[in-house]
């Protein structure tokens, strides 16, 4: 009965008219996967607040990248970084907007896709993702001059985090289905190793639906929750995101409020 449930609303809401109102209408701007990649990473660790307002402050950031993001990190001079320092999104201020810049530049210079930096840390046999998100907090950190500030802006199961912006960035990138939401342009981790990103919205819907019991809302509870999802789709727990998410926010007369 909760998985015909589950799958009801995943089909209402994993659709392209959940697009619009939601922060990945920005990397759908996009068909060039590192644009997709860049904003939709930098968007996705902006994810907290008004979905209304996290939209407003990444289109922000296109705007100062001229919308192409791929193109300003590989060619952008030290001075354009400047426009960067009125930037500001709640906590996020002019010192981790510079130093995302560095890090990407740097980053892109070397490698062509974002995938690598968190599946080299991931191995096949893994069950989920938290090796990849270990290493790749460890990676977006090794410069020296690394603000420590910064820190908070990038998660990191080594501090009990639930992770929820890097796992929903991963669902992005990762699943595929023919629904049109997420883009499924990465191929190095597989869907089954995905976690659910686990907000106060998901948290509380799942709890009233009996998923989670942990009281924390935490790394362990990011893993009960989908251990738990993975009962009703081993090889797509996450699909359900799509569920929690849309009976805990977007629906008007929430059964479980």
């Amino acid at each position: 009965m909760l998985k015909k449930l589950l799958d009801e609303k995943v089909a209402e809401y994993n659709c392209k008219d959940f697009i619009k109102d939601d922060p990945i209408a920005l990397p759908k701007r996009f068909s060039k996967n590192q644009d997709i990649e860049i904003i939709g990473f930098w968007t996705a660790m902006l994810s907290w607040g008004r979905r209304v307002q996290i939209i407003k402050s990444g289109e922000k950031l296109l705007d100062l990248m001229g919308n192409a993001p791929h193109d300003f990190i590989l060619n952008h001079k030290e001075t354009d970084r400047k426009a960067f320092l009125d930037f500001k999104h709640r906590t996020f201020q002019s010192d981790d907007c510079l130093y995302f810049l560095e890090w990407l530049q740097w980053y892109y210079r070397n490698n062509n896709s974002l995938e690598d930096a968190f599946s080299n840390h991931l191995k096949k046999e893994d069950i989920h993702v938290g090796p990849a998100l270990v290493g790749f907090h460890n990676l977006f950190f090794s410069f020296p001059d690394a603000p420590n500030r910064t820190k908070k802006h990038i998660a990191t199961p080594e501090r009990k985090s639930s992770c929820k912006r890097l796992n929903m960035f991963l669902r992005w990138m990762v699943r595929k289905d023919d629904k049109g939401v997420d883009f499924g342009i990465w191929s190095k981790i597989k869907t089954s190793q995905l976690l659910i990103p686990l907000d106060v919205h998901v948290e509380r819907i799942a709890r009233n639906l009996g998923l989670l019991q942990r009281e924390q809302r935490d790394w362990q509870a990011v893993l009960e929750l989908t251990e738990n999802l993975r009962k009703f789709d081993k090889k797509d727990p996450v699909k359900y995101d799509f569920a929690l998410f849309g009976i805990g926010v977007l629906e008007q007369n929430d059964p479980f409020s």
